[in-house]
């Protein structure tokens, strides 16, 4: 399980996480709780009816995944930003 969407809850796997934010996944739920970790979730309209952009911002990096419905990850991407002020 790597993306588990129920009703409104989704759940994503602390080792895709730490892949793309770079951080160990055994330290991703610790630095969610401190909010050192924090997230984003859009649900899609229009063309993207039935996706959810999911975005996790830590340190310098923003990881974004796109997925539909059913958990499935239709895209995702890792950058380097500048830190929020």
């Amino acid at each position: 399980m790597q993306i588990e969407i129920t009703g409104s809850d989704i759940v994503v796997d602390a080792v895709l996480v730490g892949e793309l934010l770079r951080v160990p996944p055994a330290e991703v739920s610790e630095l969610m709780r401190q909010n050192a970790i924090t997230s984003v979730c859009e649900r899609g309209i229009d063309t993207h009816q039935g996706q959810y952009r999911l975005s996790f911002f830590y340190g310098g990096r923003r990881a974004r995944l796109s997925v539909d419905t059913s958990g499935h990850i239709l895209q995702r991407s890792s950058i380097h930003i500048a830190k929020r002020p």
